[in-house]
């Protein structure tokens, strides 16, 4: 293994463990949105610490997703419940972040950083 490679893999998966730290507190203080942020960074930081140690990457956010998916869910590397795990706080960020007048729930909150915590 290229220590390049795992150098970078520890980097991003200490960049996901502050970003779940960070979703905690939001999440403490009643910043809702900015916790579900938090957490699909987590993940996704996560996602990409696994791919640094395969020597890829990817410019989006989509793109991360897609090669996880095809690369370790698929051939079962990773459980399936990841791959929705990902997904679902891709799309609960990506409403959170950018559609007006959206409020999260507690509930969502707590299931984003659930999920951050599993992945």
């Amino acid at each position: 293994m290229d220590k390049s490679r795992l150098d970078l893999a520890v980097y991003r998966l200490e960049k996901s463990a502050e970003c779940i730290e960070t979703a905690k507190s939001d999440l403490e203080n009643g910043f809702y949105s900015a916790s579900v942020n938090r957490s699909y960074y987590a993940i996704f930081h996560s996602a990409r610490a696994i791919m640094a140690l395969d020597g890829e990457d990817r410019k989006r956010h989509t793109g991360v997703i897609s090669y996880f998916q095809e690369h370790y869910i698929k051939t079962k590397i990773f459980d399936i419940e990841l791959s929705d795990i990902i997904q679902d706080a891709f799309n609960m960020r990506q409403i959170s972040d950018y559609m007006d007048f959206f409020v999260v729930s507690l509930q969502d909150v707590k299931e984003q950083l659930e999920g951050a915590e599993i992945f």
